[in-house]
């Protein structure tokens, strides 16, 4: 995938549909991170996120049980006011669990309750 100075130019007035795909596409060949770059590139280009975008984005983190860029995503999301769901916790927990951190998986429970 060389979508970082080929296509980027050319995604430059594309919506986060094209994006969300892109990352999409990150995530099933196991690459977290041009994933992130994708989703970095997403800003750079004034794509707003979606709550899409960032469960892509973690998905794929996920995949490789890196629960560091899950966090960063999950507390971005707050930022930007997108709604972490279902989708968004499971895989931060999928990436702690992978990556042995159950203490952070006890805290993302305590907090998917208080959002319930």
């Amino acid at each position: 995938l060389l979508l970082p100075n080929a296509m980027t130019h050319s995604l430059m007035r594309s919506n986060n549909i094209v994006f969300n795909a892109a990352i999409s596409a990150c995530e099933k060949g196991g690459n977290w991170e041009r994933a992130l770059h994708v989703f970095a590139a997403m800003t750079r280009n004034e794509v707003d996120h979606c709550t899409i975008s960032f469960n892509a984005t973690a998905s794929a983190c996920e995949k490789a049980g890196n629960w560091e860029n899950t966090f960063r995503l999950l507390t971005l999301m707050a930022q930007v006011m997108a709604e972490p769901n279902t989708i968004s916790f499971n895989a931060a927990i999928s990436a702690c669990e992978k990556s042995s951190e159950w203490r952070k998986t006890f805290h993302l429970l305590r907090v998917m309750a208080r959002n319930d």
